[in-house]
């Protein structure tokens, strides 16, 4: 008969277990956009959706808090993190540098089998294009993005550049929600493609560095139209048919 000595360290390995399914189905939401930046995420309402406690529920928006995703405001309750503009371009500009360094390093080191993978990467995203299927593509977007760092092999570089690369993909999945972005975007990562596949690390990294600062760039101008937007006046107010203001008494 097994003793009952076991029993708690199971238990805790089932609820570890648990906590990170959850914290990974409501990071994949937050990730494709279920989640808007500012909504409310309520402990109660997604551990019925999840089938589970409220433990782990809140054991994940603890995870989810460090890793930049959500906001825990005492008293208030828990909120997808909006990134303003500022952080969003300083967190480019770090990606930039390392996304020059991992081009740099699969000119040199990419195995023919990965170059096949990236390869059909691209096909895939460009299939996504022909189809205007921007939810996908913005999937494939954060695959293959992915994969170029972790198959440049550098295990530290790829849990800081993940961090980060979570923090963004609020910005980058806008940019992408333009459908005539994703032909440009489509292009640049074929181009990346080539630049490995060329083996020279220096075209390789200026290339993958190139592609990171347009993406900020296009980051920045759509921020700046979002705001325009934001400020357009009322209906009302435009044709001049808006209440009189009420008179100081």
């Amino acid at each position: 008969m097994m003793s009952s000595v076991f029993h708690p360290t199971i238990a805790l390995l089932q609820s570890s277990s648990l906590t990170t399914v959850v914290q990974q189905e409501i990071e994949r939401a937050i990730l494709v956009g279920e989640y808007e930046p500012g909504s409310k995420l309520v402990e109660a309402t997604l551990a019925e959706k999840m089938g589970v406690s409220r433990g782990p529920v809140r054991e994940a928006f603890r995870m989810l808090e460090e890793a930049g995703l959500v906001r825990n405001e005492k008293n208030r309750g828990v909120f997808v993190r909006d990134i303003p503009i500022d952080e969003a371009v300083e967190i480019f500009d770090l990606r930039a540098a390392m996304d020059e360094l991992v081009g740099r390093q699969l000119a040199k080191n990419i195995t023919p089998a990965q170059l096949k993978e990236i390869k059909d990467l691209v096909s895939t995203m460009e299939k996504a294009v022909k189809t205007e299927d921007a939810y996908n593509y913005h999937l494939l977007n954060l695959k293959f993005h992915d994969r170029l760092v972790e198959m440049a092999g550098n295990r530290k570089l790829t849990d800081i550049y993940r961090k980060l690369i979570k923090e963004l993909s609020l910005f980058r999945r806008l940019n992408l929600a333009d459908g005539w972005l994703m032909p440009i975007s489509a292009s640049e990562h074929r181009q990346i493609v080539k630049a490995i596949a060329s083996g020279d690390a220096d075209v390789a990294g200026r290339v993958m560095f190139a592609h990171a600062m347009e993406s900020k760039e296009r980051t920045i101008e759509n921020d700046l139209r979002r705001q325009a937007r934001l400020q357009l006046p009322t209906r009302a107010e435009s044709t001049g048919t808006e209440r009189p203001k009420r008179e100081n008494r």
